[in-house]
C-alpha cells in the first residue's frame, strides 16, 4: 500500500551528499555492479506488491502511475524477494503491518531454502537484514518485512555454503544493512557472478554485517538518476523510496 506520509528527498549521485540515497556503478574483483544507498533515517522504503484492487503491480512503471495519483514518484527501486508463478511470495511478507505470507524456517529446495536464509525489516528510521532464526527470536516491530534466500552475509561472514570456485554465474541482486539500521545498501551485478564473489561485495566492499540475496536472472533495478529503468516479465515483491513529483 502506497502512505501519504512518506519522507523522501531524492536520488541523485554520490557527488551530491546532501540527497540520501545514492547510486553508482563500482568494480570488485573484476567484475561490475550498481549500488544504491538509502538513508534509512530519513527516507522511507516501502514494500509495494498489490494494488487497492489486489492486482500485482508487476513492474516499476505500475507502482508510478499510482503513485502519481498522489503526486508522488519512485525515486528508487529493485525486485525484493523470490515469488511463485502467481507473482504470491515465497516466504515471509508483511506489509503496511498485515502478514500476507508467514515466515518460512525449514531448509528447502532451490536458492531460498539453501539456510541460513533472512529477513529483510523496515521500521521507521531503520532497516535491518536479520537471519531467520534470529528473526524469530527477536520478534521486531517491523512495519514491512520480506523474506528470502540464501543470506549473503551473517554477521560479518559469508554464507558456509559459498564456494569461491563455485561455477553457477548469475546476474544478482541483494541488499546488505548497517549494524545501526541507518544504511540499507543495494546492489545488482552487471554480469554473471557467483553467491561467493556477491557477498565478498557487501562483507569486503562495502563493509555491511548482514547482506541478504534477492534473486537471480529475473534482477532489475529501477534508478532514474541513472537513466535506468530495468523492463520484463511481471515481479513478486518490489521494494522503492518515494519522492514528491517535482
Amino acid at each position: 500500500m502506497i502512505r501519504a506520509a512518506l519522507l523522501a528527498l531524492g536520488i541523485g549521485t554520490l557527488a551530491a551528499p546532501a540527497l540520501a540515497v545514492t547510486c553508482e556503478t563500482v568494480t570488485h574483483q573484476n567484475a561490475r555492479y550498481t549500488i544504491c544507498e538509502v538513508d534509512a533515517v530519513t527516507q522511507r522504503l516501502d514494500l509495494f506488491l498489490r494494488d487497492a484492487e489486489g492486482e500485482i503491480y508487476g513492474q516499476f512503471s505500475t507502482i508510478n502511475r499510482a503513485l502519481a495519483e498522489r503526486g508522488e514518484r519512485l525515486s528508487f527501486a529493485m525486485n525484493a524477494g523470490m515469488y511463485h508463478e502467481d507473482r504470491s511470495p515465497v516466504g515471509h511478507y508483511l506489509e503496511d503491518g498485515e502478514e500476507i505470507m508467514r515466515v518460512i524456517s525449514s531448509a528447502g529446495p532451490g536458492n531460498f531454502g539453501l539456510l541460513p536464509n533472512g529477513v529483510l525489516c523496515l521500521r521507521p528510521g531503520r532497516a535491518d537484514v536479520f537471519e531467520t532464526m534470529a528473526y524469530l527470536a527477536e520478534s521486531p516491530p517491523c512495519e514491512d518485512a520480506t523474506q528470502s534466500g540464501p543470506m549473503l552475509v551473517i554477521d560479518g561472514a559469508l554464507h558456509p555454503r559459498f564456494l569461491e570456485d563455485g561455477t553457477s554465474l548469475h546476474i544478482r541482486n541483494g541488499v546488505g544493512t548497517s549494524a545501526d539500521g541507518q544504511r540499507a545498501v543495494f546492489a545488482i551485478s552487471e554480469e554473471p557472478v557467483n553467491f561467493h564473489a556477491f557477498g565478498t561485495l557487501f562483507r569486503d566492499h562495502l563493509k555491511l554485517p548482514n547482506a541478504l540475496y534477492f534473486d537471480g536472472n529475473i534482477s532489475r533495478l529501477y534508478a532514474p538518476a541513472l537513466g535506468r529503468s530495468d523492463f520484463g516479465f511481471a515481479l513478486g515483491p518490489i521494494i522503492g523510496v518515494v519522492a514528491p513529483t517535482e
